[in-house]
């Protein structure tokens, strides 16, 4: 068990929490003139510079936003380090992975000088609402309701979830099959909604982290785990610790946006997510996208 608390302890999957905005309002200066006395020339004077000083200030106001609207010439992008092979943390302190290898890439396309903020994934979504970073890289699953928190690019890779289990206890994943078993999933998450759903009749084991899945599958604590396909083939099915499971029936595409794989904003950041969609198109045009992917998997990973 310590083996395979090694050979896991650095997964994860997504989940997030939501932000807010605000507004301005004003007044007419022809409504005011309207319903006071006329004034002595003095305070006629008086109003004129009044006047005069706000219509400075409002002209003034689009000028400023303007300058301090950023370009992006720099970008600060968010990952985690700890879930491979998406993203990792080596031995020597430098981050490798799909995940960041996407990041660079889109850094290039758009010509903006990248810095890498590791942050563990529960603070994801909080840290770029505090602007801690400007964009997440960290395989984060398109879903309706992280939607109301962050705006989404274009999907850069999607994989369907399986179910493992002992090999030959089950012939499929049908709520029947699985009636009166524990199914153990990551709590809060889109697998975990599928569940509860549509497996009704099943117990469910929610854990804090999808390493944990497999733990919990390997010490008997369940009888059914239910994760990402590419998760359990290669960090727990093709290691030592997996020996003796296997992965139960097809594939499993999640419903209502989920599955898809995309970078996360902040809400109206739009020119800097229109950036990032122009990239991540580019670099699948051209093969970059696909000679990345090859590095990792042995399938396509694109979902087109």
């Amino acid at each position: 068990m310590a083996a395979l608390r090694h050979g896991l302890a650095s997964l994860r999957h997504r989940r997030g929490n939501p932000l807010a905005t605000s507004r301005r309002l004003g007044q007419s200066a022809d409504h005011f003139a309207t319903n006071h006395p006329a004034p002595s020339p003095m305070n006629h004077l008086s109003r004129r510079i009044v006047l005069l000083a706000a219509t400075g200030m409002a002209l003034a106001l689009p000028l400023a936003a303007s300058a301090q609207a950023p370009n992006w010439a720099k970008v600060r992008v968010g990952v985690e380090g700890n879930y491979p092979p998406f993203s990792r943390l080596g031995a020597d302190g430098k981050l490798s992975g799909f995940d960041i290898d996407i990041a660079l890439a889109v850094c290039e396309r758009i010509k903006a000088e990248c810095t890498l903020v590791q942050q563990e994934w529960d603070g994801m979504i909080p840290a770029l609402a505090a602007r801690k970073f400007d964009m997440i890289v960290a395989s984060m699953t398109i879903s309706e309701e992280r939607k109301k928190a962050v705006d989404f690019s274009d999907p850069y890779y999607d994989v369907p979830s399986r179910f493992v289990a002992k090999a030959g206890a089950f012939k499929d994943h049908t709520a029947a099959d699985f009636k009166g078993k524990k199914i153990i999933v990551l709590r809060n998450s889109p697998r975990a909604k599928y569940l509860a759903d549509r497996y009704k009749e099943s117990d469910v084991l929610l854990v804090n982290k999808e390493t944990d899945i497999y733990l919990e599958l390997a010490a008997g604590r369940g009888d059914v785990g239910f994760g990402s396909s590419v998760v359990s083939s290669e960090a727990f099915l093709k290691k030592p610790e997996g020996k003796g499971f296997a992965q139960v029936g097809s594939t499993v595409r999640l419903e209502g946006g989920a599955g898809g794989v995309g970078i996360a904003f902040r809400k109206n950041e739009d020119a800097l997510r229109e950036k990032v969609n122009g990239a991540l198109k580019a670099i699948k045009a051209d093969g970059t996208y696909k000679r990345m992917a090859e590095r990792y998997f042995d399938f396509d990973i694109s979902g087109n």
